[in-house]
């Protein structure tokens, strides 16, 4: 997979370099490995390309200032009824099983 994208691999080789820490070469290689060696269980090296493109298609997306707005306002306009309150009233009920405690004033 990594021979089979040459911007892949080369990223892999810069996290390995001391660009990022220069003091410390070879810190970021247990990250490297833990994808490399580790069986990549989240599927971040097959992910790569995907995301690439996708954000490739944000960006077109985003530099288009209508196109964005009107996809932002299409966006919010869809959205269901949002309140992080419900939300963790909704947690607390069902997940955790408590009961709400009122706050003295």
């Amino acid at each position: 997979m990594l021979a089979a994208d040459p911007e892949l691999s080369a990223l892999l080789d810069w996290l390995r370099s001391d660009t990022f820490t220069p003091e410390q070469a070879g810190a970021l290689s247990p990250v490297v490995d833990s994808l490399v060696e580790g069986g990549d269980p989240y599927l971040v090296l097959a992910d790569f390309r995907s995301y690439v493109d996708a954000q490739a298609k944000v960006e077109k997306a985003f530099l288009d200032r209508r196109r964005w707005a009107a996809m932002a306002i299409r966006n919010v306009a869809r959205c269901a009824k949002f309140s992080s309150d419900r939300s963790i009233g909704d947690y607390a009920k069902l997940i955790w099983k408590t009961k709400p405690h009122p706050i003295p004033r």
